[in-house]
């Protein structure tokens, strides 16, 4: 049986015993038939350093890693049918390693973009006629933008700070992440004093009066959704020029961390201050280390272009 045959069998066995959808079988159908047309002497009869020269190959035809992966996925699961119908007496991806997959770099914010878009909702909270619906609206979106932007929290942990944060006006806090731990985070002035503003015209409010979150609802938890904020942010981006689809909670928590490498702070305060159990998470940022030691060299190097 030679390997176009053997390649049938197999697509037959995962139509039959698996109920492989026709989508399945046909991209299994495209990878096999790619590895066997690459592979001299077929698919069927290849080894271990046959597959790996192949893998090495579609690497270098610039294939991603994902695309790597799933093509090896199938010729794993190719060779185990063989072995186990007795057609092949070894498996020879066993000693095959999967391809590395790059973990994209996160979606963060230029430093010019973040200026525009806190500016915009300083204006507005400036701008609004003070009383209306308006008005309580553009101060508490400048407040949460303002603090998010001075702490990195998670958007959960910001629409669900307690009142207190605001009434004791501190220049440090407490919030409670993930995994029930505690982090101290530093509020700038700016932050602070948009939160006052905000608090103010909170307290104007009857219905937020008994309220112990700073960002009071109408909602099952008490306070302000993920998704209206998400929302009111969109919307404040578009109207400070920036393209809605670049702008998000979390990626204003990108930018904290990604501004304060770029300007010299330590990988593991940026961690402390994210609160990320593990350093290895925080090295998602590991690029704008790299791009801040190539520019200390080439502005700083006595033999630098």
């Amino acid at each position: 049986m030679n390997s176009a045959a053997r390649i049938e069998a197999f697509l037959e066995m995962m139509s039959v015993e698996r109920g492989a959808a026709e989508n399945t079988l046909s991209s299994y159908r495209r990878d096999l038939e790619d590895a066997s047309a690459g592979i001299g002497g077929g698919l069927a009869a290849a080894g271990a350093a046959d597959i790996r020269a192949y893998l090495d190959d579609i690497a270098a035809r610039g294939f991603a890693a994902t695309s790597q992966a799933r093509k090896l996925s199938a010729i794993r699961q190719f060779f185990k049918f063989l072995y186990a119908e007795g057609l092949r007496g070894d498996d020879p991806t066993g000693t095959l390693d999967s391809p590395k997959k790059g973990r994209p770099l996160p979606k963060t914010m230029s430093e010019a973009d973040t200026g525009r878009l806190i500016d915009r909702a300083a204006e507005e909270a400036r701008d609004a006629s003070p009383g209306d619906g308006d008005d309580l609206a553009a101060l508490r979106l400048h407040a949460l933008v303002e603090v998010l932007y001075a702490t990195g929290l998670r958007v959960s942990e910001l629409v669900g700070l307690p009142v207190t944060v605001a009434q004791r006006d501190d220049r440090f806090f407490m919030v409670r992440g993930k995994g029930d731990k505690e982090r101290m985070v530093p509020l700038s002035a700016k932050a602070r004093s948009a939160m006052q503003a905000w608090l103010a015209a909170r307290a104007a409010v009857p219905a937020f009066a008994d309220s112990p979150f700073l960002f009071p609802a109408a909602s099952d938890s008490g306070y302000l959704s993920r998704q209206v904020f998400a929302r009111d942010l969109k919307g404040l981006a578009a109207r400070a020029g920036i393209s809605a689809a670049k702008i998000s909670p979390h990626v204003l928590r990108h930018a904290f961390a990604s501004h304060l490498l770029q300007n010299g702070a330590d990988l593991r305060a940026v961690q402390q201050l994210l609160g990320h159990a593990d350093i290895s998470t925080t090295q998602i940022y590991t690029h704008v280390l790299e791009e801040r030691l190539v520019r200390l060299v080439n502005d700083h190097h006595p033999l630098a272009d």
